[in-house]
């Protein structure tokens, strides 16, 4: 017995109308403005501190104060946790803002007595290592005040074997306790 079939018939209009070609559509106004590299970085926020060290150009042309700040860094803290050496930044320039101490980190730094690696008032040379450059890193992150430092309220600190110096206490980042 052969299938039985059926037939569908569907029902057309006997005209389909024209459909008129669309307007091209106005191109989107865009709105620019002029941003300058300063405020590029200024606007980086940073997921952690060690980030924000690895994204610091070093250039061997830095300016005295930087050089100054990292040396600073440098000789005093360069075995410390990267939060570590952000505090002893944040120490000098606390004192340059303080004006009680020098205006500039150079002045801060190289005042007599203050840091035990600054002999008759220069400050000793870098080599160029690893140590150096994260150093230099290290002050730049502090000069663009580029992540928020445990210390950022210190004006002195002394290595924990030195023993208790005057003022509150701050805080404690590895070798070294920091003070106000």
């Amino acid at each position: 017995m052969p299938a039985a079939s059926t037939a569908i018939q569907l029902a057309l209009p006997a005209q389909v109308p024209a459909i008129a070609p669309a307007e091209p559509a106005a191109p989107p106004v865009i709105e620019t403005a002029t941003v300058t590299p300063a405020q590029v970085e200024e606007q980086i926020a940073y997921p952690t501190l060690a980030a924000a060290v690895a994204d610091q150009s070093v250039r061997s042309d830095a300016d005295e104060d930087l050089r100054c700040l990292a040396g600073a860094i440098y000789f005093e803290a360069r075995g410390e946790p990267l939060s570590g050496q952000l505090a002893v930044a944040e120490v000098i320039l606390n004192r340059t803002r303080s004006h009680r101490f020098g205006g500039s980190a150079c002045d801060v730094v190289t005042q007599k007595g203050q840091f035990s690696f600054v002999r008759g008032g220069r400050m000793p040379a870098a080599p160029t290592n690893d140590d150096w450059r994260t150093a230099m890193a290290v002050a730049k992150v502090a000069l663009k005040d580029a992540w928020e430092s445990d210390a950022a309220n210190a004006l002195y600190f002394n290595h924990r074997r030195a023993g208790h110096a005057n003022g509150v206490r701050v805080a404690s980042i590895g070798n070294h306790i920091f003070y106000r």
